[in-house]
């Protein structure tokens, strides 16, 4: 194995890190910044106000895209593990 293959294996291993977490972060993002609108046109300044709907949220959209998330990870391994076979 030289730099570029470490290099290219370290590239696709963040960009699956990035794909895989994008529908987990997106939702509690949106939620958050409908909670603190919320919070800021009502005044109400309630701390756990803002959790149980992030959580919600998240787990939601995590069972949607499970299959997802699952493919882009089995992906990933199927590249490494032909890399491996294959003596990079």
């Amino acid at each position: 194995m030289n730099e570029v293959d470490a290099l290219d294996l370290v590239r696709s291993a963040i960009w699956t890190i990035i794909i895989g977490s994008a529908p987990a972060i997106v939702p509690a993002m949106v939620v958050g910044i409908a909670i603190a609108l919320l919070q800021a046109l009502t005044q109400v300044q309630e701390i756990t106000l803002t959790f149980i709907p992030k959580i919600v949220a998240i787990l939601v959209m995590i069972i949607i895209a499970g299959p997802f998330i699952g493919g882009q990870i089995y992906g990933l391994t199927v590249l490494i593990y032909g890399r491996i076979e294959h003596g990079f």
